[in-house]
């Protein structure tokens, strides 16, 4: 079955970890128990990776980042890579880590880890989180229908890459 299409979340067949659950606050709902993080991964001669995410999945339809939730005790870089491995295929061997962005609620933590690819790579869709994977160019980002939490650090996140641009 193409989950890619469907508004229905693909049934698991593995444990569940711990941290895969929903926490509320103040400041509404969020996927991580422990929290989570993402991969902003940055090629100069190709942009930034995107994921076109499951319809099914939180803010579905939307162009974020490959990420989740993070494992009890893991730490949000490990968290970022593992995940970013997971569902596009991101070579944690071929990366620098850039710079980390944290949006802290207190009750709950999403952790943006930018990394710099070494070497050109192609993202591989390894689940059924993606509808697509896409490098977009950096001024192109914006263009995209991004994902709420996306779109409202897209543009420091940006300043921040291009700072890092070489001449």
């Amino acid at each position: 079955m193409d989950h890619s299409v469907t508004s229905t979340p693909p049934v698991r067949t593995g444990p569940r970890d711990p941290g895969d659950a929903w926490v509320e606050g103040g400041q509404g709902r969020f996927w991580g128990r422990f929290g989570a993080a993402g991969v902003l991964a940055y090629d100069p001669a190709k942009g930034v990776l995107l994921q076109h995410r499951a319809t099914w999945s939180h803010n579905g339809g939307t162009w974020g980042l490959p990420g989740g939730a993070l494992h009890e005790g893991e730490g949000a870089v490990a968290g970022a890579l593992r995940e970013a491995w997971e569902e596009a295929a991101v070579p944690a061997s071929n990366v620098d880590v850039l710079f980390t962005s944290v949006l802290d609620l207190g009750y709950w933590s999403y952790t943006t880890v930018a990394v710099l690819a070494r070497e050109p790579f192609d993202p591989v869709i390894s689940d059924p989180e993606s509808i697509e994977l896409l490098w977009v160019p950096l001024a192109d980002v914006e263009r995209k229908e991004l994902h709420p939490g996306f779109a409202a650090a897209w543009p420091e996140l940006r300043k921040r890459l291009e700072a890092r641009k070489p001449a």
